[in-house]
């Protein structure tokens, strides 16, 4: 991936500057390329090749952009744990049941936890109204362990009627459940020893699997919030039900609509946002202005899908086994490093477009140079909003802040990155198509485990990765968040951007352009990747959909008008 200059000619064509009070953006117009803007008085401006702190950043970022993290879709449905792949056992056949596990401390409600049923043992109800809500008491051996009938026999004075709450070890799944069940509590919630549920089944060996008992296994860290909370002869109850999905998920509506309007306005943003201007000359003596006169954008090429896929694939694996704090952190500071410079792009650009004399008023600051004054008001503003999603992430409104990051950084990005030709589009979402399926479908087969899905979950007990748009489920029991990765957006969105640019450098309109025909191909792709969702009852890549859905449009289409070498080959 290189910055390419634009080539030079004596019988170049006249030219044309996109405006932003000093940020300038050039374009031939018989053949328009979009140039990035270019404020070099400020870190946050976008690039020119050798200057401009802020375009390195951006540099930088790309690669952690197009590691297009993906989160599942939606959550899954009550019974989503690959039941087909778990052993069944007579006695032991149970549906995995995914569990709400609410609980109370002195009387105050805390967050829900999730947890998973047992194959073995008892169901739990589908309804709050249905299920007791129950002291939560620890075992005399915090583990649950007791075999003998004398031991059982001083376990069933505290257990009897309660909850028990046990962590994992030192004996079997099984024998925690009967010494539970002897001692007549109503039921077992087990903190495992990794932060994630495990599956708890049974081998052909084990015995005694009378009991009816539901038997509930959550994650390391909610085991600990668990006991955190009952130390201290706290008051803890709990409440253990597994609600049904609803049939219909209205959040899904309107994350289609965020991710098929970002990657519209993306790709004429700088055409109708920034608008044109006649150029001017830089006044004579002033250097600054007349290097700004030539600002470069980063074209890709057929090598960088090469590229691609081993840049994200070792950074994949690297978050999957130091899936850690740290690396969530790391990635959270990257976001917010890209979404102030997205913040500060959109702002600056809409006041601008407003108010063309607003981006012409500049204040020399010491240290700094000349900064136009709407930098001076939307980056203090922009910044607010970075520091109030990053100190408050677990807010319930946290969400709308993300999303204002994120959309503001793939425009910006979008502004940034090209793709010159088909040729290249080709290259690049074949290879994060192939990526994609392999890091979702085949990852298991190597590492057990989906590695795109489980460095999306990121950690419990830290922050979730931010790449991503979020929409809050308000209507599901379940609570939490349907999500797209940004990479879903970027990706097909450099081709979509390409065929606007291409349709205006050969005066194509709707009826002959390709445009609103790869843009239809995009929202239908979306939407086939939320019926595989809903067919399927798991998280879906959805590049799988978005590809043949937008690079086959443009290909089929320009094989059927007869300018598919025009496409494979262009310079837009």
């Amino acid at each position: 991936m290189h910055a390419r200059p634009p080539a030079h000619t004596d019988d170049a064509p006249a030219q044309v500057r996109y405006r932003q009070g000093r940020t300038t953006c050039v374009r031939a117009t018989a053949s328009p390329v979009l140039r990035a803007p270019v404020n070099p008085a400020m870190a946050v401006a976008s690039p020119r090749r050798g200057r401009g702190r802020g375009g390195a950043v951006a540099l930088l970022l790309l690669p952690v952009l197009l590691l297009a993290c993906r989160a599942p879709a939606a959550a899954g449905f009550n019974t989503e744990f690959e039941e087909d792949k778990s052993p069944k056992l007579p006695r032991c056949d149970n549906p995995f049941q995914k569990v709400k596990v609410m609980y109370w401390v002195d009387g105050e409600q805390m967050s829900a936890l999730i947890g998973m049923t047992a194959r073995f043992g008892g169901m739990v109800p589908d309804t709050a109204a249905a299920a007791p809500k129950l002291p939560a008491v620890i075992p005399s051996s915090k583990t649950g362990c007791q075999k003998s009938p004398q031991a059982i026999k001083q376990l069933s004075l505290p257990l009897a009627g309660n909850i028990a709450v046990t962590e994992r070890g030192e004996c079997t799944y099984l024998e925690k459940a009967n010494a539970a069940a002897s001692s007549g509590a109503k039921a077992m919630v087990m903190a495992n020893d990794i932060d994630d549920v495990g599956k708890m089944v049974c081998s052909k060996n084990d015995t005694a699997l009378d009991f009816k008992i539901p038997v509930v296994i959550v994650s390391r860290s909610n085991g600990l919030k668990i006991f955190e909370a009952m130390d201290g002869a706290k008051k803890v109850e709990m409440q253990l039900f597994s609600p049904n999905k609803a049939a219909f998920d209205a959040a899904i509506p309107f994350l289609w609509l965020m991710a098929v309007s970002t990657t519209a306005c993306a790709a004429v943003w700088t055409a109708v946002v920034v608008g044109e201007e006649e150029k001017k000359a830089p006044p004579e003596g002033d250097q600054e202005a007349a290097k700004t006169e030539e600002p470069e954008i980063v074209e890709l090429q057929a090598e960088t899908a090469f590229v691609f896929v081993i840049v994200s694939s070792c950074v994949l694996l690297f978050l999957f086994f130091f899936n850690s704090i740290w690396s969530a952190w790391l990635m959270v500071g990257l976001f917010c490093l890209g979404g102030l410079q997205g913040l500060h792009f959109l702002a600056s650009t809409l006041i601008v477009r407003a108010c063309k004399k607003c981006g012409d008023t500049k204040i020399k600051l010491p240290a700094v140079g000349n900064v136009t004054a709407v930098t001076l008001v939307v980056l203090p503003i922009a910044l607010f909003i970075v520091i109030m999603w990053a100190t408050h992430q677990t807010s319930p409104f946290a969400w709308v802040g993300q999303n204002l990051m994120g959309i503001g950084m793939m425009i910006l990005v979008l502004q940034i990155v090209q793709m010159p030709n088909i040729k290249v589009a080709s290259a690049l979402l074949i290879s994060a198509f192939l990526y994609d399926i392999f890091w979702v479908f085949i990852s298991p087969l190597i590492f057990k485990k989906s590695v795109m899905i489980t460095v999306a979950k990121g950690t419990d007990n830290g922050p979730s990765l931010p790449m991503v748009l979020k929409m809050p489920k308000e209507f599901d029991v379940w609570n939490g968040y349907d999500m797209i990765g940004f990479g879903d957006i970027l990706f097909p969105g450099l081709l979509v951007a390409f065929s606007f640019r291409f349709d205006r450098s050969h005066g194509k309109g709707v009826g002959n352009g390709y445009f609103p025909y790869v843009m239809i191909g995009y929202a239908v792709g979306l939407s086939c990747t939320y019926v595989g969702l809903y067919l399927m009852k798991s998280g879906q890549p959805a590049l799988l959909y978005l590809v043949p859905c937008t690079l086959g449009t443009i290909a089929a289409l320009g094989a059927q008008r007869g300018e598919l070498s025009q496409l494979w080959n262009a310079k837009a």
